[in-house]
């Protein structure tokens, strides 16, 4: 997997991934940026949370669930200190379904937090990575 960051002026950023997708990255005004884009740490929990939605609703899949929607929000803390490291994430799971069996929800998210999202499981190695989840049944 390859990506290619390039500097665009002041603290904004075009990265550019290997599937050929691209999005900038920018700082606030009291750092130098223009708020043009999200910070690379807010990046870091996007991409935790896609990563680990991509498992839930693949699984949830994979079983036949009728899931619908999921959205995770998520909040996190940083150290007060450089490196300002992820110390604390909380993933909430809202999914959106017919049927949708309780155990079978806890079960894709635990297995996407144990054994498949490289993304939430790297960032448990300084965080204490949690997740919670509530169901939505759908129209």
């Amino acid at each position: 997997m390859k990506v290619r960051l390039k500097w665009v002026e002041q603290v904004s950023f075009l990265a550019q991934s290997e599937s050929g997708h691209a999005v900038l990255m920018d700082g606030p005004p009291e750092g130098g940026g223009r708020n043009l884009g999200p910070r690379p740490m807010e990046m870091m929990l996007m991409g935790a949370a896609g990563c680990s939605t991509y498992d839930v609703i693949h699984i949830l899949k994979k079983s036949r669930a009728d899931v619908r929607d999921c959205v995770v929000d998520v909040d996190a803390d940083r150290a007060g200190e450089d490196p300002k490291v992820f110390t604390r994430i909380h993933l909430h799971f809202t999914v959106t379904g017919r049927g949708l069996k309780p155990e079978l929800v806890e079960r894709a998210i635990k297995l996407s937090a144990e054994k498949y999202c490289s993304a939430t499981i790297m960032l448990a190695k300084t965080a204490d990575v949690t997740h919670d989840f509530v169901i939505v049944e759908a129209d």
